[in-house]
């Protein structure tokens, strides 16, 4: 019998394997337990497993299940994968099912790895694929190696694997980390690696876990108090043990039904109250605390939240200046800015959606404004307005002859000139995938090498992106890329259309009022009831960049008048202004609003369509000119020129 199918058949007896992991005695029956299991489910191991991913929608959904583990788990994936760089293997992180949710590698041991399914969207668990470290480390709740002729597949026989379940603050598992390679270039220490890895992991989940306690972190030497293999424990306000990740579960030797009944006097020798006052004098420094043993350890106590009761809230902070200037009373724009408030004081990227001239740039200027990076640079890129063919040198920057026209000193890039500041990606669907993936490099590495360079340079930037597109959809075709979705899509927020707003005459006074800014007047301009109620009754398909441009030319054309009025708005809302005066004298009171609302629509589009027309003729037919002039997209132009015009649009451009 080959060696390969005798391993599968009976894997304990092949003492080649136990050679993998010596130090586990337990590795025997482990290996043997699982390969029962994986026959009990009916695999064959000589056939070929199911390699079928779920779809894109799908994965998205099991990724915003596990949101917090994914959040928490990608810095550590890739400081894990910088520390296997160059070994033929790659990291993995799935939920508790085993199906994977990311995955970072790089060189010929991807292409092997797509051909057995090691992707997004696959299951590993034991039931799919047999004996594997995932799925028999999620089944066995421990860490796992399995090698070589160890998985029962023997589809997978060429890979070593190396995983540890990751533990929920409550204790339960959430998912896997795992590092899967080429079975030749397996090593022992590969284990400690990922182990260490799903444990910083599971650190900054607990941390992160208990908004309304008291934190512990302690350790009988003080060296260790802040690092990987500190303890940490969680109180309530009043005492009562919450919970208590591993090393802090082992440090203070109690069951777990012991601890359930125990409070922070009994396990560390004082009440809490004594402890935090003890806190606010020390002045940063380690406190002495005493376990049930008699055991001395130094903590450090953080208390994460002022404690809300229930029958008297805690009210909302105001919000930063930047952000309340956006605040202009419309309850979904408000929503948007209490959640990116939240994280206004870290680095998390953030995604804007919307649609075009929504204000995502506004947004995204007072995201910057409102951070301790306010100080720094502020750089916005439109992605659909470089050509593609100059985007790279646009972004990352060159050397001087780089290629054909580049200047004669090159140029640092976009990326480069937001260093220390914030760097605004609008229209961020319509980077080529060739960028996309330099893109979702330098931000792995926090470093960029110009074209035509040899030399890589740091950057330290924070990402806002920006899109009217669905970029879920676009990972479907295969038109954008799904990691770089995720890695700039910690937060994701969406405005509304102007037209869902219910916040015009105060967005109204907010553009008038940067415009006198702008133009250095202090002369105020009251806007007219008729005006007001047509730019209520308009459509807006431009929004809100659509709005500041009919005001800002009505306010030029209204200078040194008391009040703006019908014959100050553009020629479509003049006309529209007279007609409705004229509708409502002639007609009985019951049946003006009806009518008059259904002549608006009619008038508008009419409106529309000679502005468009105007627009066309003055960029000789070029479609795209005339949008970027209007503030509206492409496709809303032959949208308007189907429904009112005649003619055909000219040339794209």
């Amino acid at each position: 019998m080959h060696r390969a199918a005798r391993s599968a058949a009976n894997p304990a007896a092949d003492p080649a394997l136990h050679a993998v992991d010596p130090a586990d005695p337990e590795r025997g029956g482990l290996i043997a337990r699982a390969h029962a299991r994986s026959a009990g489910f009916g695999l064959d191991a000589h056939h070929a497993p199911g390699y079928d991913a779920i779809g894109a929608r799908a994965l998205g959904e099991l990724v915003d299940a596990s949101r917090d583990l994914y959040r928490h788990a990608l810095p550590v994936m890739e400081t894990l994968h910088a520390q296997i760089a160059n070994t033929d293997s790659m990291v993995l992180l799935t939920d508790s099912s085993g199906v994977i949710l990311h995955s970072l590698g790089e060189g010929d041991f991807v292409t092997h790895a797509r051909r057995v399914a090691l992707a997004p969207g696959v299951s590993w668990s034991e039931p799919s694929k047999g004996t594997n470290a995932i799925g028999t480390a999620l089944a066995e709740a421990r860490p796992t190696i399995i090698h070589a002729s160890e998985h029962f597949l023997q589809a997978n026989h060429q890979l070593t694997c190396s995983c540890a379940p990751i533990v929920g603050p409550t204790g339960e598992i959430l998912g896997a980390l795992d590092v899967s390679g080429d079975h030749r270039g397996f090593h022992r220490h590969t284990m400690a690696l990922v182990r260490m890895s799903a444990q910083m992991i599971e650190n900054h989940l607990f941390a992160n876990h208990f908004p309304d306690a008291v934190l512990v972190r302690f350790h009988a030497r003080p060296e260790f108090v802040g690092t990987l293999f500190e303890g940490m424990a969680a109180f309530s306000p009043d005492g009562a043990f919450l919970a208590a990740n591993r090393s802090g579960l082992f440090q203070l030797g109690l069951a777990p039904q012991a601890l359930a009944l125990s409070g922070f006097a009994e396990l560390f020798g004082q009440p809490v109250r004594v402890a935090m006052q003890a806190r606010a004098t020390s002045a940063g420094s380690l406190q002495v605390l005493t376990l049930p043993s008699r055991v001395q350890v130094f903590a450090r106590l953080e208390y994460l939240a002022t404690p809300v009761t229930v029958r008297q809230p805690l009210p909302e902070d105001p919000l930063p200046p930047p952000l309340a200037a956006l605040d202009t009373g419309d309850a979904a724009v408000a929503a948007v800015l209490r959640r990116v408030r939240k994280v206004s004081g870290r680095d998390i990227p953030i995604l804007v959606q919307g649609r075009t001239g929504t204000g995502k740039e506004w947004l995204a200027r007072a995201i910057h404004a409102a951070s301790p990076r306010g100080n720094g640079p502020f750089v916005a890129v439109n992605c659909a307005a470089i050509p593609e063919s100059l985007i790279e040198a646009e972004l990352f920057g060159y050397e001087e002859g780089a290629f054909t026209g580049a200047r004669r000193r090159g140029s640092e890039g976009k990326l480069a000139q937001a260093h220390g500041g914030t760097l605004f990606l609008d229209e961020i669907g319509d980077m080529p995938l060739a960028q996309q993936v330099r893109l979702m490099r330098v931000l792995q590495e926090r470093a960029v090498t110009p074209l035509g360079g040899a030399r890589a340079v740091p950057v330290d930037v924070r990402v806002v992106c920006a899109t009217h597109r669905d970029l879920r959809a676009m990972i479907g075709e295969g038109s954008f890329r799904e990691d770089l979705y995720y890695r700039i899509n910690a937060l994701a927020v969406t405005l509304p259309a102007l037209c869902e707003r219910s916040d015009l005459p105060v967005l109204v006074e907010r553009i008038l009022q940067r415009h006198r800014e702008e133009a250095g007047t202090d002369s105020p301009l009251q806007v007219g009831a008729a005006v007001l109620a047509l730019l209520q009754q308009h459509p807006w398909p431009g929004n809100i960049r659509q709005l500041a441009n009919v005001l800002r030319t009505a306010a030029i054309l209204a200078e040194g008048e008391a009040e703006m009025a019908c014959e100050h708005l553009p020629e479509g809302f003049e006309l529209e202004c007279d007609e409705q005066a004229e509708d409502r004298a002639e007609m009985p009171a019951a049946k003006s609003t009806q009518a008059t609302a259904a002549t608006a629509a009619g008038r508008m589009r009419d409106w529309e369509a000679g502005v468009i027309r105007q627009a066309l003729a003055r960029h000789g037919g070029n479609v795209s000119h005339a949008a970027r002039e209007l503030g509206v997209s492409r496709n809303t132009i032959y949208r308007r020129l189907k429904d009112g015009l005649d003619g055909e649009p000219g040339s794209e451009g």
